[in-house]
């Protein structure tokens, strides 16, 4: 392989993102390769008070990232593979998935043992329209109010009594030290994680072949098809990393590849939801499984819940503009 003097890492400024990007980066060091890390701000960073879905939605925490990719400025870039599009980048590959952390959503509270264990009234903090409506189906007496900011600003603001519990990616607490804050795992069947979450992934420039060699050891084919599976059934079912969608694919005993969906909709002041699951065959690629189970679920109904999902959203965009 040609010598490279270093690898240029870029990532965003946040804690949990530099914490990330210096995990990668000592093991991407342990194979014996110089590294340097380059911060680079994003446009839901510059924005860190303002809901996601009003300064673009998909790609707001990755498009600068992969902007300075492509011009040269980095060699590589440090992901939350729940934050990339499932539409590729003309020129940019993702190149290297690391093993997985925690692929579940979190309760956190002070006060109470569990998202049950919640008085009537309480405010519950969530920045996810998908965490949103799983909180309001399993406790509709609750209050569901968004929350923007970094993982320590979040958890500030729950200390300052301004919520009396949040809803978070497990994972980020945990790649930060504070596993300790964590009060409840929530898990399928009853709360469903986003698609890849708990995942890292490098994206690199498609034809950068000395980058991608010095990383391909951090890759880990396991969690790789398994988020494979998640983005090709978020794919074929045309939604985006904000839609009301969940997933989680995992290897069973028997070394086949199981997922698991989940499509979630307001209806009527309750909240309805669809999940259908199938397990890789002999002969199925992880894309296959992905594509075979957002067929099940468009067969009973995904497409016009994720279509009343859409109007809703924007109907409460407009109603915010004219307030």
């Amino acid at each position: 392989m040609t010598a490279q003097a270093s690898i240029r890492i870029g990532t965003r400024a946040s804690l949990l993102a530099r914490t990330q990007t210096g995990w990668v980066a000592e093991r991407i060091t342990r194979c014996g390769h110089a590294v340097t890390i380059e911060t680079v701000t994003t446009t839901g960073d510059e924005r860190g008070e303002v809901p996601v879905t009003r300064i673009g939605g998909d790609g707001v925490f990755v498009r600068e990232l992969e902007a300075a990719l492509l011009s040269g400025r980095i060699d590589a870039a440090v992901h939350s593979l729940k934050d990339l599009p499932t539409a590729p980048t003309e020129g940019l590959a993702l190149a290297c998935v690391p093993a997985r952390a925690l692929p579940f959503d979190v309760f956190v509270s002070r006060r109470h043992a569990s998202l049950a264990a919640l008085p009537p009234g309480a405010v519950v903090g969530t920045s996810s329209i998908r965490r949103a409506l799983q909180v309001q189906a399993l406790r509709g007496d609750v209050e569901v109010r968004g929350i923007r900011g970094n993982v320590d600003s979040r958890l500030r603001k729950l200390d300052a009594d301004e919520y009396d519990g949040l809803v978070l990616a497990g994972a980020g607490l945990q790649r930060l030290g504070l596993e300790g804050r964590i009060t409840e795992v929530l898990r399928p069947e009853a709360f469903w994680p986003a698609v890849a979450q708990g995942a890292l992934v490098v994206q690199t420039r498609i034809d950068d072949t000395v980058t991608r060699q010095a990383i391909a050891p951090l890759d880990d084919p396991e969690t790789h098809a398994a988020v494979v599976a998640e983005r090709s059934f978020l794919a074929a079912l045309a939604g985006g990393c904000l839609a009301p969608i969940g997933a989680w694919a995992r290897w069973n005993d028997s070394g086949s590849l199981t997922l698991d969906g989940c499509v979630l909709e307001a209806a009527g002041g309750s909240v309805r939801r669809i999940v259908a699951g199938a397990s890789a065959r002999s002969d199925d690629t992880p894309e296959m499984l992905g594509r075979a189970v957002a067929e099940q679920l468009r067969a009973a109904g995904a497409d016009a819940m994720l279509a009343a999902a859409r109007a809703m959203h924007q109907a409460a965009l407009r109603d915010e503009d004219r307030g």
